[in-house]
């Protein structure tokens, strides 16, 4: 029986520039290094979590301090054998504060190399605590971590193979489709290949309509719709709205065609289960309506109707099960308190009296430079071959999909219609939820595979198949329905006499 040390020699690449253990002594700038070389099998975890069936590779942590006040963890995982020669950068949800070991064995199972990082923090998703009193790890979060992080691990990659990556993707959603955008605007030499999922790329703005319900629905409780009643509100929306398509399949193919009142759900007096109070209704009409100043000015647009209820809608997100405990107003809350303000007493008419006017002026005079990712001119990502692909749902409950919208079209409308089809896509998916999920068919195994063919084979992506299974999100249930997710502005038209679950009876116009 080969003894530990012996299996590691075997597992040691012969192709390999750098054995795993020396990749230590690699001088890479403010950082310090570990390594270890993992057999295939069972990889057990610190937390004492394990991950089964892995191949071979060399694991890499890091920790590096560009600033006084930086401490960014990251880890680069590099198969063993049978490398693809790709990279791909490993994105984080929320406001970080981990790193993601399951998608890094993800990427290693399909023969790639793959960095991730905690952007400088260690915390829950929707926990931004870390940054009160912290400008420099704000920094990292916003975007020098992702950055920092990419060169490392091409460093690595190159010292461990004798070689550098033939190809580099980046995959995220929600604050990891801002990280995507981020990347393709300020470093645009990052990735061959970027996908944009649900980009929470307007950053300061899409928070303050969080905080403006923080602020909102506390003073104003009589607005608060419980979940049976948000439940209510949906059938009214597909009652009005479902058949516009030309399928009853509880989906909105295109909410924006949806015309639906909530006026038309107003008690005709006092309260019950099957109405919505005029406070409620003003509630609803602001959701669908969008956060604006004192003036007016659209600041974050509103969310379409068709996806309010179900697991992951509006109660998980905008309404809560009690006023003050959706996802939505805790990150915007947690946003001004930590980010904005460094308040830790706010929200409070003592501490800091609300002006959504004073609010957004502040968030974006303060933070908007550090973590937006609006800029449109995507001409050097472009010129260096680079390809873009986002998507988002159109049910989604926690970033709205018409902003996403709007930043495709003033790329279109900076760059050029013509240049800006040459790299880069949009994809709305009907009744898709916040990054997955959904009354739709939502399953369409990311973005990757299509990214992955336009750089390396050219081959510009057209319709992807989606599917829905008989149980949301399992695939061994079967599959009950797929649909073509088409390349906006088309969407998928049904022909009016195939089966409405089959895709083939579907094209997109």
């Amino acid at each position: 029986m080969k003894s530990t040390a012996a299996i590691l020699l075997l597992l040691t690449p012969g192709f390999a520039a750098t054995p795993c253990g020396s990749l230590t002594s690699l001088q890479l700038p403010s950082t310090s290094l570990s390594s270890m070389l993992v057999p295939a099998g069972e990889f057990k975890l610190s937390n004492g979590r394990s991950i089964p069936n892995l191949p071979a590779f060399c694991r890499i942590a890091g920790v590096i301090r560009p600033s006084s006040d930086s401490e960014i963890h990251f880890e680069v995982w590099l198969p063993a054998d049978n490398w693809t020669g790709r990279f791909e950068g490993i994105a984080n949800g929320g406001y970080a504060g981990s790193i993601s070991t399951g998608a890094l064995a993800a990427a290693i199972n399909r023969g790639s190399a793959a960095a991730a990082t905690d952007t400088g923090h260690m915390a829950a998703a929707n926990d931004s605590t870390w940054a009160l009193g912290h400008p420099q790890k704000v920094i990292d979060f916003g975007y020098r971590a992702i950055h920092l992080t990419a060169e490392n691990a091409k460093a690595l990659i190159a010292a461990f193979y004798g070689n550098g990556p033939r190809h580099s993707y980046f995959d995220g959603c929600s604050n990891g489709g801002r990280q995507a955008l981020i990347e393709a605007q300020r470093y645009p030499g990052d990735y061959d290949g970027i996908v944009a999922g649900a980009p929470a790329y307007y950053w300061t703005h899409l928070l303050t309509g969080g905080a403006w319900l923080a602020q909102d629905l506390p003073t104003h409780p009589d607005q608060f719709i419980p979940p049976a009643k948000i439940a209510v509100l949906q059938n009214a929306v597909l009652a009005a709205c479902d058949l516009l398509d030309g399928v009853r399949d509880g989906v909105l193919n295109d909410p924006t065609k949806c015309k639906f009142d909530p006026g038309t759900l107003l008690c005709k007096s006092g309260d019950a289960a099957d109405c919505l109070t005029a406070p409620q209704v003003a509630l609803v009409r602001h959701i669908y309506g969008g956060t604006r100043d004192s003036s007016g000015h659209l600041l974050l647009p509103g969310f379409y109707p068709g996806g309010e209820s179900g697991p992951g809608g509006w109660t998980s997100w905008i309404t809560g099960t009690q006023p003050g405990a959706a996802e939505g107003v805790i990150y915007g809350s947690g946003f001004y308190r930590n980010m904005v303000y460094e308040d830790a007493n706010w929200p409070g008419e003592a501490t800091r009296p609300w002006s959504i006017d004073a609010a957004i002026k502040a968030a974006d005079s303060k933070l908007a430079a550090t973590l937006n990712a609006t800029a449109n001119d995507l001409g050097s990502f472009q010129a260096r071959g680079g390809k873009l692909i986002l998507y988002h749902g159109w049910n989604d409950p926690a970033i709205p999909v018409q902003g996403t919208i709007d930043y495709y079209d003033s790329v279109n409308a900076r760059m050029g219609a013509k240049k800006a089809e040459s790299f880069t896509r949009l994809y709305i998916v009907p009744g898709m939820q916040h990054c997955a999920g959904g009354p739709g068919a939502t399953s369409f195994d990311n973005m990757l595979p299509q990214i992955e063919k336009w750089v390396e084979d050219n081959q510009a992506p057209g319709a992807v198949i989606a599917a829905r299974f008989n149980t949301d999100g399992n695939r061994s249930s079967g599959i009950s329905r797929t649909r073509p997710l088409c390349a906006y502005p088309q969407s998928a038209q049904w022909d009016g006499k195939g089966n409405s679950d089959d895709a083939a009876s579907f094209t997109c116009k």
